[in-house]
């Protein structure tokens, strides 16, 4: 700056030009990233076949309407209801090093009569 003139050099100082925003996810674009993975287990297995839910590793910030959403949008099926439990996760440790795993969260959704899901697709 300059005593004399009054005015700011602009010397070693980036451009003011702005960064082009993010492009932000369309609505269908985020049902697909709400589901993370099946939850395949013995109680799974059991649930499945007993009351006809699946049960789905889900992001922890999804709420029921949108996991049922996200389930029928991938899957084309028709989704009754939708369960959520929270998953903390375990304490483990190796020698003196003290670790946990990360909490969780895990959905069961129940399917209409008639509606199935093939994880393996068809042969």
């Amino acid at each position: 700056m300059t005593i004399l003139s009054g005015k700011k050099s602009d010397k070693g100082k980036a451009s003011s030009a702005k960064a082009a925003p993010k492009k932000a996810k369309t609505g269908e674009e985020r049902l697909f990233h709400v589901i993370l993975a099946p939850h395949i287990s013995e109680k799974a297995t059991q649930v499945a076949d007993k009351n006809k839910q699946m049960v789905f590793e889900v992001r922890r910030d999804a709420s029921k309407p949108v996991i049922k959403q996200a389930v029928e949008k991938m899957f084309n099926v028709q989704v009754e209801s939708v369960t959520v439990t929270n998953v903390k996760g375990k304490s483990k440790q190796t020698g003196r090093i003290r670790g946990r795993q990360r909490d969780w969260k895990k959905a069961y959704v129940r399917l209409k009569p008639g509606q199935d899901i093939d994880y393996l697709g068809q042969q």
